[in-house]
């Protein structure tokens, strides 16, 4: 198992005729966050191998969760009453959020300027992007937290599944287009998260607390800006992308099923998480809403990582996710009745294996196409120039 080779040798091959493809269209991008990149990138020294940036970014959004954790681990910290999370830790996840986003941002610049672009290291930027979805909707989820001033669990859980859909919009539109639509969404998001940290640690969470507008309060508009953003923004876009295509005569896969199958996998994870959330005895999720967000957003991000395999490869997306069958399991289990101390268990037992389900993963996809381009991952040097 630990050898285990998950990507077939028709996908090895798909890889070798893959040719990036995208489109930006975001004005934010292009004429404020791109030169600032253009800028940023030259910082770096022409030895540092782009898939480095690309990690270091996503340990900055890790440590963001867990440094979160430490000083909000129910959501309660900001609520009314509560011991509210220190000011320079607001600062500091603040200016980590941008320096891992703006890190994010010059990988792929980096990668053009020390001409060592690779089919790997687009495939290790969008895989772990995928898996940074859960990490940086949490620990925004901390600004408002729970309580009455704030956003239920339940309602977050949800917030946090219209922001994986929405990722997989884009992903699932280059499965079906080849093309690469950046979502408007990202770019924004990122922008806006990062100095909102800021001034909560200027102004406090008392602030939040205040109307908005009449008597619509920053909570709500928290939750109206990733609904509107996905129904207003994302979906419309990904759609017309798609009819665009279609018209061109330029999609994939010519048959309905063949191209909603990355669809699949997440579809049966929510209804399978959501399951467990209606059906358990101890109501689960407001007992451990952070572990189950974190089950959740890694069972997603795996399930991405093998669509963006096939979707670089242009190979089929498998139909579903092994990683679900336990998942299934449990809800069964749940649903015939366990303790809430048994229950709890079952959680942290299935997050800690799709963690390292998907860890695994990641090492073996990585080793693979490492050798099959005879490059070392996070160096410039060559196998055979030791």
């Amino acid at each position: 198992m630990a050898s285990y080779e998950y990507v077939s040798p028709e996908q090895l091959a798909g890889f070798d005729k893959y040719k990036y493809s995208a489109v930006d269209t975001n004005p934010l991008s292009l004429y404020v966050m791109h030169p600032f990149w253009n800028t940023v990138v030259k910082v770096f020294p022409t030895w540092l191998a782009p898939n480095l940036i690309t990690f270091s970014g996503f340990l900055l959004v890790v440590f963001n969760f867990l440094l979160m954790a430490y000083f909000d681990p129910d959501f309660y910290a900001s609520a009314p009453g509560h011991k509210h999370v220190p000011d320079w830790v607001w600062i500091v996840v603040g200016i980590l959020n941008f320096m891992a986003y703006t890190l994010d941002g010059v990988d792929g610049k980096q990668a053009r300027r020390t001409n060592s672009s690779t089919p790997l290291g687009e495939l290790f930027d969008h895989g772990l992007d995928s898996w940074s979805c859960v990490y940086f909707v949490v620990t925004v989820y901390s600004i408002f937290g729970r309580g009455s001033s704030g956003v239920s669990v339940f309602v977050l859980y949800l917030l946090l599944w219209v922001v994986l859909f929405s990722f997989i919009l884009s992903h699932w539109e280059k499965y079906n287009t080849g093309i690469l639509f950046l979502p408007w969404g990202y770019d924004i998001s990122q922008v806006t998260i990062s100095f909102v940290y800021i001034v909560t640690a200027v102004v406090g969470v008392e602030a939040w607390y205040e109307p908005f507008l009449f008597n619509f309060l920053y909570r709500d508009l928290f939750t109206a800006m990733i609904i509107g953003c996905a129904l207003c923004v994302t979906l419309p876009m990904s759609l017309l992308n798609f009819f665009r295509s279609y018209k061109n005569n330029t999609l994939k896969y010519n048959s309905v099923y063949e191209a909603v199958v990355p669809f699949f996998s997440p579809c049966l994870l929510f209804i399978l998480s959501t399951a467990w959330i209606l059906l358990s005895p101890s109501d689960i999720l407001e007992l451990h809403p952070r572990v189950f967000y974190l089950m959740v957003g890694t069972a997603f991000a795996n399930s991405t990582c093998q669509l963006i395999v096939c979707q670089m490869s242009s190979t089929r997306c498998p139909t579903l996710n092994w990683l679900l069958l336990p998942l299934f399991v449990i809800v069964m289990v749940v649903n015939v009745g366990v303790t809430p101390y048994v229950e709890s268990i079952l959680l942290f037992t299935l997050t800690a294996a799709f963690t390292l389900a998907h860890v695994h993963y990641g090492v073996q996809v990585v080793k693979q196409l490492s050798n099959h381009f005879h490059i070392y991952p996070f160096s410039l040097r060559k196998p055979n120039s030791d």
